[in-house]
Parts: C-alpha cells; sequence; structure tokens
C-alpha cells in the first residue's frame, strides 16, 4: 500500500496543494454576449507581438517578410474608357521584421488595406497603402500584391461573335528602407504554339510520299512581368496588345467554323517554339518606353511529349528581374 511519501513530499505539503487547486474557480464555459468592453479593459488586454526581446523564440534575427496572404475582397479596377470592372481580389501583404522585434500585429494589415477599399486600384495606389503599412506596423520595407482576374471583351476572327476573355493579373508594388517605391504588372497571356518542326515534317510527308500530317499544336502561356516607369501607366488592355502584337496566335472566346479554320491559318502563318516565343515578347517589350525592366516566362504543354517546353528571358537590369522562376507548374491550366 502505498503512502503520501512515496513522491517525496511532505503529508502537509500534499495536503496544501491538493486545497489550493480544489479552491481554485472554474473557468466558465458560456460566451457572454452582454459583455461590453471598455477602454481600460482593451488596455489591459497583452499584447505579444510587442512583447521585448527576451520573449522572441528561436534566432534574434531580422526577418525579410511576415504578413498575410490571400485575404480577398471585391476592388476597383479602371478601364481605358473610364468604366470600372469590381474583381474579386487576392490580397498578400508583408513588411520587414527588425531584430529585437518579436512580431508584427497581422490583423493590422488587413485594417489599414480596408481604409483604401472604396478606392480604384491602379499600381499607384499602392504606394499609398504601402507607407501607410511602414508607419502603422514601424517596418523599414513593404510589399503589397494584388491577384485578381480581368475580363477584355474579344471579337471572334471571322464571324461576328463577341466573347469575355479573363485574364490572370497581379499588381504588385513594394517601398525600401529608402521610400522608393517600384510597382509592377504581372500578366498571363494565353496562345497556341504551332511547332515549325512539327509542320516542316508533315510537309516532307506529303511532298515526298503523298502522305497527309497534322502538325501538333498546344495551348501555351506566357507570363509576362514589368516594372512600370514612375510617373507612367500601363493598363491591362496595353498589356495584352503587347502579348498580341508578339505572339500573334492567342486562344480564341467564341468561334463558328470560319473562326476555327482562320485560327488554323494563323497558327500556320506564326507557328513557334518556346525559345521563339520567348524572343518575340523580348522584342515588343524592349520597344516600350514605359517599362524600365521585364522578364518573360513561357510553358507549352508539349502535344508531342509527356513534359513541358520552357523559357525564361528577362531585360538584364541590375537590381531588377533576375531570370529566377521555379513556379512552371503554376502556369498549366
Amino acid at each position: 500500500m502505498k503512502n503520501n511519501q512515496d513522491n517525496g513530499a511532505h503529508p502537509t505539503e500534499a495536503k496544501l496543494r491538493t486545497d489550493a487547486v480544489d479552491s481554485s474557480p472554474l473557468p466558465l464555459k458560456d460566451y457572454d454576449d452582454e459583455f461590453a468592453i471598455t477602454e481600460a479593459y482593451r488596455k489591459s488586454l497583452p499584447d505579444m507581438q510587442n512583447a521585448d526581446a527576451r520573449q522572441i523564440f528561436g534566432a534574434n534575427v531580422p526577418i525579410l517578410k511576415v504578413g498575410i496572404s490571400n485575404f480577398r475582397l471585391p476592388l476597383r479596377y479602371i478601364t481605358p474608357s473610364s468604366d470600372t470592372h469590381t474583381l474579386e481580389t487576392s490580397v498578400t501583404g508583408t513588411v520587414s521584421l527588425e531584430a529585437d522585434q518579436k512580431g508584427i500585429n497581422m490583423s493590422r494589415i488587413m485594417r489599414v488595406f480596408y481604409k483604401f477599399k472604396e478606392r480604384i486600384f491602379t499600381p499607384d495606389l499602392l504606394q499609398s497603402i504601402l507607407t501607410a503599412y511602414k508607419n502603422s506596423i514601424r517596418a523599414q520595407q513593404a510589399q503589397i500584391k494584388l491577384e485578381f482576374e480581368y475580363p477584355i471583351l474579344k471579337s471572334s476572327l471571322r464571324s461576328e461573335l463577341n466573347g469575355w476573355q479573363y485574364y490572370k493579373c497581379a499588381f504588385e508594388g513594394k517601398v525600401d528602407e529608402l521610400n522608393q517605391f517600384h510597382k509592377y504588372i504581372h500578366f498571363d497571356f494565353i496562345y497556341s504554339s504551332a511547332c515549325p518542326c512539327s509542320s516542316e515534317l508533315s510537309e516532307h510527308a506529303r511532298e515526298s510520299r503523298n502522305i497527309y500530317g497534322i502538325p501538333h499544336s498546344q495551348r501555351s502561356t506566357a507570363r509576362v512581368s514589368v516594372e512600370v516607369a514612375d510617373g507612367e501607366h500601363i493598363s491591362i488592355e496595353d498589356m495584352q496588345q503587347i502579348c498580341l502584337s508578339a505572339l500573334k496566335t492567342e486562344t480564341q472566346v467564341m468561334v463558328k467554323r470560319e473562326d476555327e479554320q482562320a485560327f488554323a491559318e494563323l497558327n500556320g502563318a506564326y507557328t513557334k517554339f518556346v525559345e521563339d516565343a520567348a524572343r518575340l515578347l523580348y522584342e515588343e517589350l524592349i520597344k516600350e518606353p514605359r517599362i524600365t525592366d521585364f522578364q518573360v516566362v513561357c510553358s507549352h504543354l508539349e502535344s508531342l511529349h509527356s513534359h513541358d517546353a520552357v523559357a525564361v528571358i528577362h531585360k538584364g537590369v541590375s537590381g531588377g528581374f533576375t531570370g529566377e522562376f521555379d513556379d512552371f507548374k503554376g502556369l498549366v491550366r
């Protein structure tokens, strides 16, 4: 039979500990919907984000980016005709965190952003939001990215049909420790890429052996990222026109037979390897004075192979886009 001394405690000490536990009131499990916050109560709430450096877990080092990702809300975007589109937008907002700072108030990033939610969003507006982030959260650097699907009404090639083409887009802004602002647009353009090699081989079979062959082609994606020059403006429609001028073979929304035939002819006139697509886009982008830097990523979803063909090209501005890209699977859709 065990006695009170088995655990090394004096019987009187054990009795005192038991009494202390038994006398503690149990917390209520009811939600009090009548409880009203007072200013004094609000000030008494613990604030671990602003705890001193002694509360930091792990290495006391700076953090490049900390914040929240994918909070969504409807935002308005202006068109060249001064109309607006209200589009569901996914927002990522981050700031830098210095050593000796425990953390940031994450909800403040969203609260600051919501002060701008009634505005019409352009890349330039991001500077005001980022400045507010830095002032509110006491950060050296801040970044924000808005991702949305932007509609443009497109006409068919030969019939009189119209349909809405949706483009995956993002506005991005960065402010550094010197309050220098950089604004970016990311734009996905989906096009058809007919293989030049397959086209020539099909013609060879026809000419040498009278054998009918069909060149392979595939749905392809170019992600074009540009840094817009200070004081300049580029619309999503501008981005679409730059890509269309370079690649010609954008996928269609509404088609009849005459449009399908026209698309086949268009692909025949503008065959392209993935290397061609990247260089064609470079040729158009380098001519645009409103763009200070750019990067192009192309992915051709090969119908011949079980893998994709990819290419990356950039302008080569010092301190700008580096050519790094590791989300090729994200271009597949």
